[in-house]
């Protein structure tokens, strides 16, 4: 059955969903070296007697240097399109790698860091923004979720890696875990090579041809091909009944003007759109995952559990139930909706905050006797929190910031959101261990059941629903005013104020 757009909602796309996949490969890179810090850590700071003000910078420092690449690669992926962007951000994690798997001393490891950390940001920004562009409306919440799903899976590796080369001599068994992910970044780097380009990009480049070719690859029919070729030309800037193999790219072409545009001089609708995407972003990490992913051992060891063994294992918990959730998620994105799924999450993240930091504080104020009952409510509320924020708030940020702008402000609106999630990531993985120092631990979590609350209102207030509608027709969503004329067209930034 044919829907709005010539979209046909009853076929599956096999080739874009394994282009989505391979593109969302480095996400898994990413997750990894993610997840297995948290347990490296405890190893690091014994081997390299290093203080808690330095386990702090080493977690942090990460997304500090992600903020930098993403938005370098918002204008990166505007020159030399979003494939060899994705290659990149390949080549930079392995450098990143190789130097954290050798690192004789602090200043290498954390320069290994560093570097791999650029390359998180690439792979952050470039990878969400892949998958929808060239995924049919139909199937685009699924596709533009899996690189949140990898992450999730790279995580989970991470954990496991943690579990098995930590039975390894101390000096080996750190360097092992994060020098190993410098294999799957080198077979990325060329298997990326045989994907195609971004039909999307390939217009704004004024290669029609090419683009219509990839389009006809990656829709379910023809007639969708044909429709989102239309939509995609007008998006560009190009006149709709134009033939042309090859155009002269648009006014608006590798990032010029763009930033005004955003920033200087937004239409209403790109207002709104920039809030919605740099709210949802913020809140992702406001809300506690990172604190929650990166010092798991931390507080489980607080709730009671003290057997490195058990701290590991525990902790693999955390992984496995994040991988379950957002599996669980991709295949409910295009049936309940964005809108649904995130207020349901975010209701239940702070239902689990709030038990987990009441449990935390039994622990503390009765810190002379075990308390099992708290030990028991810590590690099922971790684990429901993470659910929750697994099946909604986690996938949906990346689905929903990646699809609400339009096609030329799309990477560099993108790359705007993912630094502010990379800030927000940052600000929490480095000074976790000093405020809950300053309010307890359990109020730390309290804390963040607060911003939970206002996340929830945020999203209920300024987050319109997208399933169903294509990258074309989204931004009418955000408009006050739609005009029908318009519907199914994307509408562009004035030309003169470029």
């Amino acid at each position: 059955m044919a829907t709005e757009g010539g979209e046909n909602q009853t076929n599956f796309n096999k080739y874009a969903c394994s282009c989505a996949l391979i593109a969302s490969i480095i996400s898994i890179i990413f997750g990894y070296d993610t997840g297995v810090m948290s347990g490296a850590m405890i190893f690091i700071k014994e081997d390299l007697a290093i203080s808690d003000v330095q386990v702090e910078v080493l977690a942090g420092i990460l997304n500090i240097c992600a903020l930098v690449g993403s938005l370098a690669a918002g204008r990166t992926s505007d020159y030399i399109g979003r494939r060899y962007t994705i290659a990149l951000a390949s080549v930079i994690f392995l450098l990143g790698a190789i130097l954290m798997g050798y690192a004789p001393n602090y200043t290498i490891l954390v320069t290994g860091r560093c570097t791999a950390g650029v390359g998180m940001g690439f792979a952050l920004m470039i990878a969400p923004v892949y998958s929808a562009e060239i995924s049919s409306p139909s199937t685009r919440g699924l596709l533009t979720s899996l690189p949140e799903l990898c992450i999730s899976f790279g995580i989970l590796l991470g954990y496991t890696s943690n579990y098995f080369f930590g039975k390894l001599t101390l000096r080996l068994g750190w360097r092992m875990m994060l020098g190993i992910a410098a294999i799957p970044s080198l077979a990325l780097a060329f298997g990326i090579l045989k994907m195609p380009e971004s039909p999307r990009w390939l217009a704004l480049e004024g290669r029609l041809r090419d683009a219509r070719k990839i389009l006809l690859l990656v829709s379910n029919s023809k007639e969708e091909a044909e429709s989102r070729f239309q939509d995609i030309k007008v998006a560009a800037g190009i006149d709709a009944n134009c033939i042309e193999d090859i155009v002269k790219p648009p006014s608006i072409h590798h990032g010029q003007g763009v930033w005004k545009e955003l920033l200087i001089r937004p239409t209403p609708t790109v207002r709104w759109i920039l809030v919605a995407a740099i709210g949802i972003h913020f809140f992702e990490h406001a809300t506690g995952i990172e604190a929650v992913v990166l010092y798991s051992p931390r507080i489980f060891n607080k709730a009671g559990v003290t057997s490195k063994n058990k701290l590991l294992l525990a902790t693999v918990g955390v992984g496995v139930t994040k991988t379950t959730f957002i599996l669980i998620a991709t295949f409910f994105l295009d049936r309940i909706g964005r809108r649904r799924l995130l207020l349901t999450s975010v209701g239940g993240m702070i239902v689990a905050l709030t038990g987990l930091g009441f449990a935390l504080t039994m622990v503390e104020q009765h810190s002379e006797e075990k308390l099992f009952w708290a030990l028991c409510l810590s590690i099922v509320c971790t684990y429901t929190y993470v659910a929750f924020f697994s099946i909604g708030l986690g996938p949906i940020t990346w689905v929903y910031s990646s699809e609400i702008f339009p096609l030329k402000l799309r990477a560099q609106g993108a790359s705007i959101g993912v630094a502010v999630n990379r800030l927000m990531n940052a600000t929490v993985s480095m000074s976790f261990i000093s405020i809950y120092k300053a309010i307890t631990i359990g109020g730390v979590f309290f804390m963040f059941a607060g911003v939970s609350v206002v996340a929830w209102w945020f999203f209920f207030f300024l987050l319109p629903e997208t399933k169903g509608k294509s990258l074309e027709q989204i931004e009418t969503l955000f408009s006050r005013n739609p005009k029908p004329k318009t519907e199914g067209i994307e509408i562009q930034p004035l030309s003169n104020n470029v």
